[in-house]
């Protein structure tokens, strides 16, 4: 199992570890401040840095319970200790942009009792899937304004690691359609205080004021009770 530090710290941007599997291309870590491609949010991305020289990660993965770095040329080593710099640039992007993806999902939830059926975040802009029947322009401008009402209270933003049972009696925890597998026993928990409590392991800013704002850019359907919406982040 690799230890995902991002998972505590989402601002860890240098870390050491030693490298526990490599194969060709592919390198494992005994630990790692690199986001694995998942949950909707894209890999970081880096470099790692070993007496040999210097690795781009050009992508990461998780593999049953391992995280897997892609880098750009062989030439690493199993049992190196190695110096790895994530990409902040990106990283911090993403931040935002998930962020500010629960404060709209947990707004749109809030408003309508819609779960979410899928969503993807790029570095252009975001969206957001809902079990929802309908909604008109009127609506979706207010799910705006709510939305950067929030993010301009500058609400701090909490990660906390609960027990299963302790975590489910949070009202809306879960708006993930699908819900969570009952094999997690420890449901990490981001709080947007006093606004939303969502069971995530992604990556988010400390606090709402760091998004800036956000803007509904489109709003599709996407079949029956299957609603769409995109948005971007403002700066």
């Amino acid at each position: 199992m690799t230890e995902a530090l991002y998972m505590k710290d989402c601002y860890l941007k240098e870390f050491e570890a030693k490298i526990t599997g490599a194969g060709g291309k592919s390198i494992e870590l005994d630990k790692t401040a690199f986001y694995p491609s998942s949950g909707g949010q894209p890999e970081d991305h880096g470099k790692i840095i070993s007496s040999s020289g210097e690795y781009s990660v050009v992508f990461v993965r998780k593999d049953k319970g391992r995280i897997i770095h892609e880098v750009d040329r062989e030439g690493l080593e199993k049992g190196e200790t190695v110096k790895s710099v994530v990409d902040w640039e990106r990283r911090y992007l993403f931040m935002r942009y998930h962020t500010a993806a629960h404060i709209l999902s947990g707004t749109v939830n809030k408003k309508t009792g819609a779960e979410i059926t899928g969503n993807q975040i790029s570095a252009e802009k975001a969206r957001i899937d809902f079990n929802l029947e309908n909604f008109d322009r009127r609506q979706i401008r207010e799910f705006e304004e709510e939305s950067n009402r929030i993010i301009n209270e500058s609400r701090d933003v909490e990660i906390r690691f609960l027990p299963r049972e302790e975590a489910m009696a949070i009202p809306a925890i879960v708006k993930l359609a699908k819900g969570l597998p009952e094999a997690i026993k420890t449901i990490r928990v981001v709080d947007i205080k006093g606004f939303d409590q969502q069971a995530c392991g992604g990556t988010h800013v400390k606090n709402t004021s760091e998004i800036k704002g956000i803007r509904i850019i489109n709003a599709e359907n996407k079949g029956k009770s299957n609603r769409r919406v995109y948005f971007t982040l403002e700066n």
